[in-house]
């Protein structure tokens, strides 16, 4: 209840809350408008099981658990580099549970934009994160059809199961389910290089 009346706060003395980031240093932030990854994202199909059951469900629901929104979050703006705008969009499009504020104000803390934003530092790992809460794969087989019978142990990384497994479990990445669309070392490096510049005196534009 305080997070939601701060947000309404924030919108209500920054109107421009939804359009533009509340640190000004993001202005020149070095977005990627990339489409293509942008659709993947959407559709669910960035190759990282618990961001495309999240996604997935999203489209089929108009809602997601505030943790999978997260981590689909952090993806597309830390890991993907894509300007956090497009994901808002996207949520206030497809959430039954759109608010304005909320939208707004928690796309820009994840993105690291906003007032009392994340860390720039903390990315989340799509893979961690879906092994600590989603343990045993329940949530992603429900809503990821495809890797209904991969073991509990590669359900958060199919890409790293052996190829006797993969058969077994009737997966043929690339084909049936995507590899990651990024990894997720390298995007975690390119992010923090890029928040590294806008930190740099004489960098905000």
């Amino acid at each position: 209840m305080g997070w939601r009346e701060f947000c309404y706060h924030l919108l209500f003395h920054w109107p421009d809350l939804p359009e533009r980031p509340f640190r000004s240093e993001f202005k020149a932030f070095p977005w990627a408008n990339d489409g293509v990854a942008l659709r993947a994202w959407q559709r669910g199909k960035t190759g990282y099981p618990i961001v495309d059951a999240g996604m997935r469900e999203l489209w089929h629901t108009g809602w997601m658990h505030n943790r999978v929104r997260m981590i689909a979050a952090s993806l597309l703006t830390k890991g993907l580099l894509v300007p956090w705008q497009a994901g808002e969009a996207w949520f206030w499009d497809t959430l039954v549970d759109a608010d304005l504020a909320n939208n707004a104000a928690n796309w820009q803390w994840v993105a690291g934009c906003g007032a009392d934003a994340a860390p720039y530092f903390r990315i989340f790992n799509p893979v961690r994160q879906g092994q600590k809460f989603d343990p045993e794969g329940a949530y992603v087989r429900r809503w990821v059809p495809g890797l209904q019978c991969m073991p509990s142990e590669f359900i958060h990384a199919p890409w790293l199961a052996p190829r006797e497994r993969l058969y077994q479990a009737g997966v043929r990445l690339g084909e049936d389910y995507p590899y990651p669309i990024i990894d997720h070392a390298m995007a975690r490096k390119r992010a923090l290089a890029a928040f590294a510049r806008i930190k740099r005196p004489g960098a905000q534009g």
